[in-house]
């Protein structure tokens, strides 16, 4: 398993945000989206990008850009993790890994000498045809936020 390939374009996918209602991606249409993959809300690294995210929701807004955060953690989960981060973020889950198998974010991982599966972190940066313009693999969360942002304006004045 892994990303052995990159989608040229992502097909629409409907999955729940943190109030248990459906998020379809054809509502978006029209807009850039960043479409981050996170293994699980509340650990250190995924509490970080997630509010490294929030903390530049106003730049990607002017970008009209939506930045969407995919785990595979329950709405529940994700209700908790908004509210006691105060996150301005869209956080969708995806419990059965459809659309994380399906992009191949869900990979072999290993910690401690164990090996286990779990969401490889992975962000992709979608235009307004759900095109895939620019994907980073195992992404490390410190200025990552910012990277995006920046590789985002640099695509957008270069379509």
């Amino acid at each position: 398993m892994g990303i052995s390939f990159v989608p040229s374009i992502i097909d629409d996918f409907v999955l729940k945000d943190y109030k248990n209602e459906d998020i379809k991606s054809i509502d978006f249409r029209g807009k850039w989206i960043v479409l981050y993959f996170y293994p699980k809300d509340g650990t250190a690294g995924c509490t970080k990008e997630a509010n490294d995210f929030s903390s530049l929701i106003d730049d990607f807004l002017k970008e009209e850009t939506v930045v969407i955060g995919i785990s595979p953690d329950k709405t529940e989960t994700h209700k908790k993790f908004i509210l006691k981060n105060n996150l301005k973020i869209i956080l969708l889950s995806d419990p059965e890994k459809v659309l994380i198998e399906k992009l191949g974010v869900w990979q072999l991982k290993q910690m401690y000498g164990k090996q286990y599966y779990g969401v490889s972190r992975t962000t992709f940066i979608l235009d307004s045809g759900m095109n895939v313009r620019y994907v980073w693999k195992k992404v490390r969360v410190n200025g990552h936020a910012q990277e995006v942002l920046n590789k985002l304006i640099e695509l957008k004045a270069n379509k």
